[in-house]
């Protein structure tokens, strides 16, 4: 590395803490995983800091809305909302639950799912000191909510504040070179220096390096694992997880007693890029799974940047392969923090469960719903008041107006929306996830949008 950026040079007050198709399987698949137990990291002491509070009701209604492992958060928040409450969920019938988009495979998870399963989990998870952040919740990172498929609910152990301050995502290969290593643990060191926090999944070689150097730097460091929150994998990095969960974060989205399936890592994997304003990869393979954490990140328009090494090196491919395909060259931290800077601003929790991020009731359709009975025939209201005025009502905020007339109504890329506008990435992507959940926008596959109506 070039130069070294100062503690001096924080970006952030660091104070700001407290407070290829089967690859893409395990994001679009609403299965569950299997489950036994897989081990315990055991509790901590002290207590995470900065706890989501939940009536005991709604803990239990969502820690069974997790053990349904579906994976469209957009849709679960929609349907708390229009249901009146996660447990109203559990209780909507299938008609109705089809009528909030739901296919049949995850209607019959939802309505198989056992309330004293649930419970189990409750008494399980408060033994080891986890806490859960469902989206809706003020904790929740507005980062994460903005992707297209984000976790309907985090379980964390550890510092629940660390999920809003700015962070960059570091992934490579398991079996990284020793000269891999040492980059990955420098750069992670230089950059949790500058103010930024390190996110990655814990496994061997480079994620577990990233980690270490973020933590000898006495900075913030997430660990996003495939297992339950009361497993770790590997099982060689159990002291780095108990270390972590002390000192930062391990976060999961999946219910205890989850063991680490093949599918589960791509899904995890969405969860590092969408956390983080940039993805940075040190070495990897032409196959390697950090490519799609980089793929990800790139389709929810962050920033990618990769470390270019020897044309000898198999595990250079993969970052040269990234860098001809557009990723950023990265010889120095400097090169990654001129990139990341400009989307720091950008707002990282959303909104409370039940409000807007605008003004009050401007979510038409959702917040006048009191129960699953109500559904389905306030749905086809709002559908025939639509039709006789035309159009929705146009929101007020002028930056939201200005993405839907960019928008139109033909499908459009976030490139294509950041183009017409001139809003970056991270704020578009922001606006476009209020819009989407006040009913203006649709989001389409592909990381398309579309005006609704």
């Amino acid at each position: 590395m070039r130069k070294r950026v100062g503690v001096g040079q924080s970006i952030f007050v660091k104070g700001m803490r407290m407070g290829k198709e089967d690859e893409r399987q395990g994001i679009a698949s609403e299965g569950s995983s299997e489950r036994k137990d897989s081990g315990s990291l055991g509790s901590l002491d002290p207590p995470p800091k900065n706890p989501a509070s939940l009536e005991a009701t709604d803990l239990v209604a969502w820690l069974a809305i997790g053990r349904t492992q579906i994976g469209n958060g957009h849709r679960i928040l929609k349907a708390v909302r229009v249901c009146g409450g996660p447990k109203a969920v559990l209780d909507a019938s299938p008609k109705d639950l089809a009528s909030l988009g739901f296919s049949q495979r995850a209607i019959k998870r939802i309505k198989g799912v056992r309330w004293a399963d649930a419970e189990e989990d409750r008494e399980r998870l408060a033994r080891i000191g986890v806490r859960i952040v469902p989206m809706g919740d003020d904790a929740y990172p507005l980062r994460l909510a903005a992707i297209a498929r984000p976790p309907p609910l985090l379980y964390c152990l550890g510092d629940i504040g660390l999920l809003e301050v700015p962070q960059v995502a570091m992934v490579g290969a398991r079996s990284a070179t020793a000269a891999g290593k040492r980059r990955a643990f420098d750069f992670a060191q230089e950059i949790s220096r500058a103010g930024l926090a390190i996110t990655s999944g814990l496994a061997r070689g480079i994620d577990t390096a990233a980690h270490r150097g973020a933590l000898a730097a006495e900075g913030a460091s997430l660990a996003v694992i495939a297992t339950g929150s009361d497993g770790c994998y590997p099982p060689s990095n159990r002291d780095l997880a108990q270390e972590l969960a002390q000192k930062g974060l391990v976060v999961s989205e999946f219910p205890p007693g989850t063991v680490p399936l093949a599918t589960n890592f791509p899904r995890r994997n969405r969860i590092i890029s969408g956390l983080a304003l940039g993805t940075l990869v040190v070495e990897a393979s032409v196959r390697s799974g950090s490519l799609i954490t980089a793929r990800l990140a790139v389709e929810e328009g962050r920033e990618v940047f990769a470390i270019p090494g020897s044309i000898d090196n198999p595990l250079s491919r993969g970052c040269h392969a990234l860098i001809r395909n557009g990723a950023k060259l990265v010889e120095s931290v400097e090169d990654v923090i001129e990139e990341i800077l400009p989307s720091i601003a950008w707002p990282s929790r959303l909104a409370p469960m039940g409000e807007s991020r605008g003004e009050p009731g401007s979510e038409p359709g959702l917040e006048s719903e009191k129960g699953p009975s109500a559904i389905e025939s306030s749905l086809e209201s709002s559908k025939r008041e639509a039709a006789k005025s035309g159009k929705t009502s146009p929101p007020s905020d002028p930056s939201m107006m200005l993405v839907l007339e960019a928008i139109g109504y033909d499908p459009a890329t976030l490139d294509q929306v950041v183009s017409r506008t001139g809003i970056a990435a991270g704020p578009l992507s922001a606006l476009l996830l209020e819009l989407e959940l006040a009913g203006k926008v649709d989001a389409l596959p592909g990381g398309r949008f579309v005006r609704a109506g």
